[in-house]
């Protein structure tokens, strides 16, 4: 087992060999030595998160055993960490303090994990490339010129540069899955509802989920199991079938399981170098038993608009409440209406690409356009699913691309915001499903990561990371890291 991975770290500290304040200490020393470069971070909090190491040293030594003590994980700064700032990577709420632990941060902190750092992200999860931050880009530790994807830019360019072996993202359109394509990490998507939202700040309520990642698919299992099930401060949290088999994660056995490939998502439109490293891939399971099927997905091409509709309608409602009033830093402003501070408010406190997105999403609710828009979004949304459920009736998983390119450079779709939106073009239709999806290294293109995306039908979770499990278990993507950054052993083994 590489030291590199979560469960690495794991055996270390269950074996007596490392503390779980090495590892801290080793995280944030880190994060010092090579952030400047990469700004995956936005905030350290050293004294609190060692204090929380001490603690969890001393419960490894009563005997007592989770699937994270003594871990170090970073979140993405949408997360509330009590007594932390959680700004979105927002002006409007640079200085904010988290009053509460969100749900699935508690569960962690429970469990004996250890909140290392609050991470950069695409202000308030709108963006693809990790570009939309008010504190500056993210860039990627596979090549500091390219993007690492976004929305969860600095959590999964954390994973990739090795500040700790667990990070919380989330995912509303792809916002895991793609950094984790791109910066060579796994990441999940789960089923709507098995992690609750409670504590995440809401970009769009109807598709947001948290969504952990980790150097494999055993790593993502080990964060689920602690985090999932049925929250009573979130009414569309769910249980998770299974939730006591992700920890530790057996391989199952893919002698006979059907994966489908659905022919909208292996058309011309993806790289030559991608397409050839995703077909030795999908060749790896077809070597351990699985039988590959050809399916369609007909409304796939209504996907990524019904998205995009559906998305920045809800964007306009949830964001209606940073005025400066309710939330929000408040624009310097005298004499006037309270209108025109608001107005003042918002337009100096939000960013470019969100005032894009708050002004798509009010158009498209406004009185005449709602019918032409809206509720025509929310059919295609139906057919979308049914689409879905249509497939799981002949095959046990779908396999896709999970961007049609590598990472792209930084700057080269900032100014065309259509082409930031494509780069979404395979990761939106399952949240439209509120299906889980599972972003895997395959392999590389030019020295660059690719992502594998296998998509299981709902509540389905655990057996998708089962099936990921056996591939990551033949091969080495997964744990190669980035050249500037080797996975140094922790110190003590």
């Amino acid at each position: 087992m590489a030291l590199s991975t979560a469960m690495g770290w794991r055996e270390g500290l269950d074996s007596g060999a490392l503390s779980a304040e090495i590892l801290v200490r080793q995280s944030l020393d880190r994060i010092q030595r090579h952030d400047g470069r990469i700004k995956a971070i936005l905030s350290t909090h050293p004294e609190r998160s060692l204090a929380l190491a001490r603690e969890a040293d001393r419960r490894l030594r009563a005997g007592e055993r989770t699937p994270v003590l003594g871990l170090p994980v970073v979140l993405k700064d949408n997360l509330h960490w009590k007594g932390t700032p959680t700004t979105c990577a927002s002006r409007l709420l640079d200085g904010y303090q988290a009053p509460y632990d969100a749900t699935v941060v508690a569960r962690l902190l429970a469990a004996g994990a250890i909140p290392i750092a609050k991470a950069n992200m695409d202000e308030f999860a709108m963006g693809s490339s990790g570009e939309y931050s008010a504190f500056g880009a993210t860039r990627n530790p596979w090549d500091e010129a390219r993007v690492p994807g976004g929305s969860s830019s600095g959590p999964t360019a954390a994973v990739a540069a090795g500040y700790a072996p667990l990070a919380l993202g989330s995912d509303t359109g792809g916002s895991v899955r793609l950094p984790a394509s791109f910066c060579n990490v796994t990441a999940l998507r789960p089923t709507y509802g098995v992690l609750s939202r409670y504590g995440l700040t809401a970009m769009a309520s109807s598709l947001d989920q948290v969504g952990p990642v980790g150097i494999s698919a055993a790593d993502v299992g080990a964060a689920l199991q602690v985090m999932a099930g049925r929250d009573p401060l979130d009414s569309t949290s769910v249980d998770l079938p299974r939730a006591g088999d992700l920890f530790p994660l057996r391989a199952a056995d893919l002698k006979g399981v059907r994966i489908g490939l659905p022919i909208e998502y292996w058309g011309p439109g993806l790289e030559t170098g991608v397409r050839g490293t995703l077909t030795a891939a999908l060749e790896r399971f077809q070597d351990l038993g699985a039988e590959l099927l050809d399916i369609s997905l007909p409304h796939t091409r209504f996907a990524l608009d019904a998205y995009y509709l559906l998305c920045t309608s809800e964007v306009s409602s949830n964001l209606a409440r940073f005025d400066g009033i309710r939330y929000g830093s408040r624009a310097a402003h005298r004499g006037g209406t309270a209108a025109e501070m608001i107005a003042q408010t918002r337009d100096l406190g939000f960013g470019a690409e969100v005032k894009r997105r708050i002004l798509l999403g009010t158009f498209c609710l406004s009185k005449g356009y709602y019918e032409a828009f809206y509720q025509k979004a929310l059919k295609a949304r139906t057919l979308i699913a049914r689409d879905f459920q249509a497939a799981f009736e002949q095959v046990d998983l779908l396999a896709t691309p999970v961007s049609p390119a590598v990472a792209f450079p930084l700057d080269a779709r900032t100014a065309d915001p259509l082409a930031m939106y494509l780069a979404d073009v395979f990761t939106v239709p399952t949240p439209l499903a509120g299906l889980p999806a599972l972003s895997i290294p395959a392999g590389f293109s030019e020295g660059l990561p690719v992502g594998l995306q296998l998509i299981a039908p709902a509540l389905a979770d655990t057996r998708l990371l089962e099936v990921a499990h056996p591939f990551q278990q033949v091969t080495n993507h997964h744990l190669l890291s980035p050249t500037p950054f080797p996975q140094e052993p922790p110190h003590g083994l």
